[in-house]
């Protein structure tokens, strides 16, 4: 696993593990207007208008740190029953776990759903710009729908009966 150069991140807020202490520490981040459109071009989206995420980081053993989330955007998509762009407000908490890179696990076998996803960080920074834009590319739905947009009503056969997918094939069966 390669370490990740930082100026080629579009959020980078790097933390020393030092500077926790053993109480832990709140750290928030807030992208700026250029940050906003550098993760929208990242992420595929027509805007991200704000990102604000805020971390409360705790250690644990072994170089490991625990961080609870709150996730807070406002972001343009594009609606897939219109192709209308519209704007949405996104709230997420999370939990994750950074752990240092050489200690993560790399089987795949073990991999258990249930648990705390783990972020690895090489050295002794951890990147929480970085955990809050895979945070939102998360939370975006990947099939979003405008308020009140709805998939239009399927064709009726002249029955009254709706169209199915063969119904071309029917009726060209009758005809035969």
């Amino acid at each position: 696993m390669t370490k990740p150069d930082s100026s080629a991140l579009e959020l980078s807020r790097p933390l020393a593990v030092t500077q926790l202490g053993a109480a832990g520490t709140e750290q928030e981040v807030l992208a700026t207007a250029e940050e906003c459109a550098a993760i929208a071009a990242r992420l595929n989206i027509p805007a991200v208008g704000a990102l604000s995420c805020r971390f409360h980081l705790g250690p644990l053993r072994g170089g490991t740190v625990v961080a609870q989330g709150r996730l807070s955007a406002r972001v343009t998509r594009d609606c897939v029953v219109t192709m209308e762009p519209f704007e949405a407000d996104l709230r997420e908490d999370f939990r994750i776990r950074f752990v240092p890179a050489e200690r993560l696990a790399d089987d795949d076998d073990l991999l258990d759903l249930e648990a705390d996803d783990e972020v690895p960080y090489h050295g002794v920074h951890l990147d929480l710009g970085e955990a809050a834009v895979e945070q939102l590319a998360l939370a975006l739905d990947p099939y979003p729908r405008m308020p009140g947009a709805e998939l239009p009503a399927p064709p009726a056969e002249d029955d009254g009966a709706p169209a199915s997918p063969f119904a071309a094939l029917a009726r060209r069966a009758r005809q035969a």
